[in-house]
This record gives structure tokens, C-alpha cells and sequence, in this order.
């Protein structure tokens, strides 16, 4: 062999085992890119996620029974808390698992400042323990679970025993996530006609709770939850609460 093709033969050796490293890199890189993928969408999906969303996959349950303590993540019953963690976590809205520690996740905003998709949440027993949540749907709604016989329902909120005994409200939605939805409820509204929404005026529903009814769906909760020095924002003496036999 010519004593001059041996070192051409040794470089394109090394440029060939230096293209295959290359593609090895890139292609091993792409697939861990690839890899990271889904769990950047699935952060997204709960920055993004649509009241108008999370409240039609809630009404999908409207009737589902009330079951206290119900199994997280079954759909056959709900207690409160498990239904607001299901409906939330359908849409990539991680919630915990009881009334009384969804009362921490994301923001406080005054009763005043409610949006759809906002947790509205109440102290029924008024014992300074908050055990009920609810999800607000606007027009003075809350949509919910409790007591057997009722299960899964639409509810004033106004004069409501939830209203008596609200204690706070928190915001679990990204703000651009309610501002779009915003944009797009008014963008509704601007193609409404006059005469279809005299036809709305006073459509809403009527509580399906008066003031006075016995509370049989009291969230469980143990001493190392009990909440200190927190108090209904009214205390109204014409509602009164069931007693422990009522809990069931």
C-alpha cells in the first residue's frame, strides 16, 4: 500500500466516527426532548383550563348521589371536596382531597370578587371548621354536592346557608386563563338579542336549600385540621344546623 493513503484513510476514519457521534447525540437529545413533551403540556393544561369547562363536566354528575367520605376519583357518588377535586382534576387542576385543605389552594379573593369558576367555602356547623365546598358558576350559583337524597345540584347562593355561613372564597384558575374566558362570555353577550335576555330576566333557580334546613353532609375532619379563630363573615340565628345524627 502507498505509505501516503495510510494517514488520508486514518482522517476519514475519524471524520466518519465523528459524523456517527454526532447523529447519535442529536437523535438521543431529540427523543429526551420528546420525552419532556407531554409533561410541559400537561403543566399547560392546568394554567389554561376553562371555568365554562370545569362547570359543564361538573353538570355532567347534576343528580349523582351524596355519599359522605365517597372514594376519591370515582364518579358513582361524591361527597363535596371529592367532587370538586374530580371535576378540577379532569382538567389538569390539582386540588386536595378535603374541604378543609382546599381552603389553602390558590388565591383568597373577597366574596365580592367571585368568578365563575371560583371555590366558595363554608363553616354549616359554625364551629370554626370549614366543611363545605362549593364551586361558583355566576349569576349567584354554586354548583355542588351534599346531603343524601340531594346529591350533585345547582344552588342559590344568596340568603343560602352557604351564603350564612361562608367563611372564604378562593381562586384556583390562572387569571389569563378567567380573563379569556371573560373575553369570550362577553363576546357572547354582545350577540344576544334584547328581547332574549328580557326572556332570561329572573330565570334563576330557585335554593333548593331554605334557610332552617338540617345539614347532613359534614365534611370529616380530625383534630389536627380544626381550623382556629375562623367565623362565618354573617351568623344569622334563623338557620340551625343538624346534629351529629345528622351526619350520615
Amino acid at each position: 500500500m502507498n505509505k501516503q493513503a495510510v494517514p488520508t484513510i486514518a482522517r476519514r476514519a475519524r471524520r466518519t466516527a465523528l459524523a456517527v457521534g454526532l447523529g447519535l447525540t442529536l437523535t438521543l437529545g431529540g427523543g429526551a426532548a420528546a420525552l419532556a413533551a407531554p409533561a410541559q403540556a400537561s403543566a399547560a393544561t392546568g394554567q389554561s383550563a376553562s371555568a365554562d369547562a370545569i362547570i359543564a363536566t361538573g353538570k355532567q354528575y347534576l343528580g349523582t348521589r351524596y355519599q359522605f367520605g365517597a372514594e376519591a376519583g370515582i364518579t358513582s357518588a361524591f361527597d363535596c371536596s371529592s367532587f370538586t377535586q374530580y371535576i378540577y382534576g379532569r382538567h389538569g387542576v390539582e386540588l386536595p382531597r378535603s374541604s378543609r385543605q382546599q381552603a389553602s389552594a390558590g388565591t383568597a379573593i373577597a366574596r365580592s370578587q367571585l368568578r365563575a369558576g371560583d371555590l366558595v367555602f363554608s363553616d354549616t356547623n359554625r364551629d370554626g371548621v370549614i366543611n363545605h365546598v362549593s364551586v361558583y358558576i355566576g349569576n349567584d350559583q354554586l354548583l355542588h354536592t351534599y346531603r343524601v337524597g340531594i346529591g350533585v345540584t345547582v344552588s342559590d347562593f344568596s340568603g343560602s346557608t352557604w351564603d350564612e355561613t361562608y367563611v372564604t372564597a378562593r381562586r384556583v384558575l390562572s387569571d389569563s386563563a378567567l380573563e379569556a374566558q371573560q373575553v369570550e362570555d362577553e363576546s357572547e353577550a354582545d350577540q344576544t338579542t334584547a328581547s332574549d335576555q328580557s326572556e332570561q330576566t329572573g330565570s334563576e333557580e330557585l335554593s333548593n336549600v331554605p334557610s332552617g334546613t338540617d345539614w347532613s353532609g359534614r365534611e370529616q375532619w380530625t383534630s389536627d385540621n380544626r381550623v382556629t379563630n375562623v367565623k362565618p363573615e354573617r351568623n344569622r340565628n334563623s338557620w340551625r344546623t343538624g346534629g351529629p345524627s345528622a351526619w350520615r
